[in-house]
């Protein structure tokens, strides 16, 4: 598929690069990779998203270029969609119009595109557009080793998660001899939290649970946790990875409210625990290691079924009633 994307580019001018609501450093990071290589050959371009760029990621090059729009009024030659499981992650009602160029790295995305390059081997979606890179010869700026760097240390964790692999660790090191300064995006990312994310996770953390067996935690935060901390969506941003840094801890569950009956799961786990699996009794998806799924109903009984899903994923005995 990848020479198919090549092609595309190559005999097409106008193109539009969009990824999911609340977009992560895979997302942006990709996105303005592959915006930055159009723009090397001479083609147009637009990012647009639905929501507005984190704080955390105007690291990027770029990041000041992105559009945001509640939907989709132009016209492009295509669309590549960054980093979603179907059309309808944007936000954008009328992308599905477009000829859509579906990229992703997650194994459980349904291929939605005209064109669908999916690449489950990827540590991320960044690590596609190096590819692409190399196959479109175009040079590796610093602009765009900046944001691809950006990608790699997202979705892997700080390549402290088991999708870092030699590849990912060899396409790191050439970014940094591009220009990366390894130091100064981690300290934008992980060093620059406004107070009210480090008020949030005080408060969520200090209320995490555990079933009987120790291995599996699960925390919550719900519409008037972020009203007392005076915190935003992205405040709950990596909340549920400090649970998983409980040493006998194999899996968490993050019960993120939505809108009354309605919650954000996100979950996570250590080593060979699959967590997709359990996203996908629920229609979400994504990694061994981290995946996430909607889940609809009175609190209890949200918490009981994903738990349920966990201790079958990890192996241990239910919590008792």
């Amino acid at each position: 598929m990848l020479s198919q994307v090549v092609q595309l580019i190559e005999q097409n001018q106008r193109f539009m690069i969009t990824s999911h609501i609340r977009p992560d450093g895979d997302g942006l990071g990709s996105g303005l990779a592959l915006y930055w290589m159009l723009m090397s050959l001479g083609k147009d371009a637009d990012v647009v998203l639905r929501d507005r760029v984190p704080p955390a990621y105007n690291v990027l090059p770029g990041s000041d270029r992105v559009l945001v729009r509640d939907d989709v009024t132009e016209r492009y030659d295509a669309a590549f969609i960054i980093e979603c499981s179907d059309v309808q992650r944007p936000g954008l009602p009328s992308l599905g119009g477009q000829f859509v160029v579906n990229i992703d790295h997650h194994s459980t995305t349904e291929p939605f595109g005209d064109v669908n390059w999916i690449d489950a081997t990827s540590a991320a979606v960044g690590e596609m557009i190096y590819n692409l890179c190399k196959a479109l010869g175009v040079e590796v700026t610093k602009e765009i080793a900046e944001c691809i760097y950006t990608a790699l240390l997202t979705d892997t964790g700080s390549f402290h998660f088991s999708n870092t692999t030699e590849r990912t660790l060899k396409i790191a090191s050439e970014l940094v001899r591009r220009g990366v300064e390894p130091a100064r995006i981690s300290q934008a990312l992980f060093y620059s939290y406004p107070f009210s994310k480090i008020k949030l996770m005080g408060i969520v953390l200090s209320r995490i649970e555990r079933d009987e067996s120790g291995r599996i935690a699960w925390v919550r935060m719900d519409r008037e946790t972020m009203y007392e901390a005076d915190a935003c969506e992205e405040d709950a941003d990596g909340i549920v990875n400090h649970a998983l840094s409980i040493h006998e801890v194999d899996a968490v569950a993050f019960f993120k409210e939505l809108s009354p009956g309605s919650y954000r799961v996100s979950l996570r786990s250590k080593g060979k625990n699959n967590v997709a699996k359990v996203a996908e009794l629920f229609g979400g998806g994504g990694h061994r290691n981290a995946a996430g799924c909607r889940v609809d109903g009175e609190f209890e009984a949200v918490k009981r079924r994903v738990i349920d899903g966990l201790q079958a994923a990890i192996g241990v005995a239910p919590v008792s009633a």
